[in-house]
């Protein structure tokens, strides 16, 4: 990520809108069980909030600095954080009930390596879990904002194809401004 991104995502400015905007929207209609497995968590923006809902929280993320400052905010609560990659997943089979990825996926470094993070989300999901991300659109505005970052954006007409590939099902797309919401089943 380049230093626009990680002030913005570090910032009140996102978090407010990740918790009072996002998440309900991403989340709506979904039953996230008892543990889920948060990709790419970046600085925090949502793992308070999902800690609020569900009993048990496993934040993955990437960047070290930004794991050590979620694993600080976490000490004696119901969260867990380790540094790692979304296409190399450190958990065994069915581990979590749900998984979820707010703009995550568009910094893989390739599509291969997506696709190689949704076989591994399907591989740690439980049967019936749910894999919930939210990307936003390939677009001028969007590569302005990801020049010196990695950005191979997810095209949402080709994501359900791509998720079912990889083995979901039941997999949808929703649309809000510049954004859209995935959301995908591990079959029973």
């Amino acid at each position: 990520m380049n230093r626009f991104e990680n002030w913005f995502c570090a910032s009140s400015i996102w978090r407010r809108i990740t918790t009072k905007h996002l998440l309900p929207w991403i989340l709506s209609g979904t039953e996230l069980g008892e543990h889920v497995l948060e990709i790419g968590a970046g600085p925090g923006a949502a793992t308070e909030e999902l800690r609020k809902r569900v009993t048990r929280v496993t934040s993955l993320e990437y960047s070290h600095a930004f794991a050590a400052g979620i694993a600080r905010r976490n000490l004696g609560t119901n969260g867990a954080v380790l540094v790692g990659d979304a296409s190399a997943l450190p958990f065994s089979q069915e581990t979590f009930s749900a998984a979820i990825a707010v703009l995550v996926l568009h910094h893989l470094k390739s599509q291969e390596l997506q696709e190689r993070a949704f076989r591994e989300i399907v591989r740690v999901l439980r049967p019936g879990g749910a894999f919930l991300a939210v990307e936003i659109q390939d677009g001028w505005l969007n590569r302005i904002g990801h020049i010196r970052s990695t950005f191979v954006p997810v095209a949402p007409a080709t994501a359900p194809e791509r998720l079912s590939a990889a083995g979901f099902s039941s997999v949808s797309v929703a649309y809000t401004g510049a954004a859209y919401r995935l959301r995908a089943l591990r079959p029973f």
